[in-house]
């Protein structure tokens, strides 16, 4: 064939790859969140984005009637191939596991439904989900997908879907925090927290902790941290005195909820995020394995 006849494949084809990219890149934030929600991981999410556009990028688009559900049902299908992996890593890890913290920007916490889909606590609940409840859940209600199109994603029956989403939702229902707490009263909760960690005053530390707080530290086997929950106030108090006098806490919004980022020598050693209760801390998630720390100097952005 003549290079004369060669130009208008070469140009279709960029031209194909150039509205793959478009809609792609349209799509992005929330098919990360989507990966990130499944895998509690953002080097994996981006790593299954990565994988989504490979397979994209050679879907002929002429055939693609919903951009974004087809976008979706790629980047599930590559999150669960992920998800029973990372199922077989955690049981090899050292002490408790936590999500990856991600700093998010504080419009964040305005979405009050997304902002606790992406939350420590309610990440942790979906973690008791098996792979496909998980995505399901997901799926149906942070990101309003109808059950056919989440049918097609996890290769079931809108039927069998169905089913599963009920069984998911009353799952986590009986798990999850028990009330919806404001910005105001989550700061709050956060400033009397800090401010009791700061000065070292103990009493005020025990008046914010809830009576049968349980404290997570997850070091990873690279930083020291307690290898099983701590649980009641006077035990984690006392657990916190780790946090050095000279370190110092910067409040930040990590996971769409207010947290303290504690720095030693202007490095990030900890991550605390904490869920509240009727007022009180219920849980303290404090993240030091500095693998799972390289996402916390720049914003990430999640969507729904």
């Amino acid at each position: 064939m003549s290079e004369r006849g060669e130009q208008p494949t070469d140009t279709a084809r960029g031209s194909r790859i150039d509205s793959a990219t478009e809609a792609f890149v349209a799509h992005r934030n929330l098919l990360f969140t989507v990966a990130y929600e499944m895998l509690g991981s953002a080097a994996d999410a981006e790593d299954v984005l990565q994988e989504a556009w490979l397979l994209w990028a050679g879907v002929d688009l002429d055939t693609v009637r919903d951009q974004r559900a087809y976008l979706v049902r790629i980047t599930t299908r590559q999150a669960l191939k992920r998800l029973r992996t990372l199922g077989r890593r955690k049981e090899s890890y050292v002490g408790p596991w936590l999500p990856e913290p991600l700093l998010t920007a504080p419009d964040v916490a305005e979405d009050v439904e997304l902002a606790d889909s992406v939350s420590m606590a309610m990440l942790l609940v979906l973690e008791t989900l098996t792979p496909t409840e998980r995505a399901v859940f997901v799926l149906r209600e942070v990101f309003e997908l109808a059950y056919d199109e989440i049918a097609e994603a996890v290769d079931k029956s809108p039927a069998a879907v169905r089913q599963i989403a009920h069984r998911a939702r009353a799952h986590v229902a009986a798990r999850r925090p028990r009330g919806v707490v404001s910005p105001v009263e989550a700061r709050g909760a956060l400033k009397a927290f800090q401010w009791a960690v700061e000065t070292g005053d103990l009493q005020r530390l025990l008046d914010i902790l809830a009576p049968d707080v349980v404290l997570l530290a997850d070091g990873g086997g690279l930083k020291p941290a307690a290898l099983a929950p701590v649980v009641g106030a006077d035990q984690v108090a006392r657990v916190l005195r780790w946090i050095s006098p000279a370190a110092s806490l910067q409040p930040a919004q990590v996971n769409g909820q207010p947290a303290l980022i504690v720095r030693l020598d202007g490095d990030i050693e900890t991550v605390v995020t904490v869920r509240i209760d009727d007022g009180l801390i219920t849980g303290l998630y404090a993240v030091r394995n500095p693998e799972k720390l390289s996402h916390m100097e720049r914003e990430t952005t999640v969507s729904r």
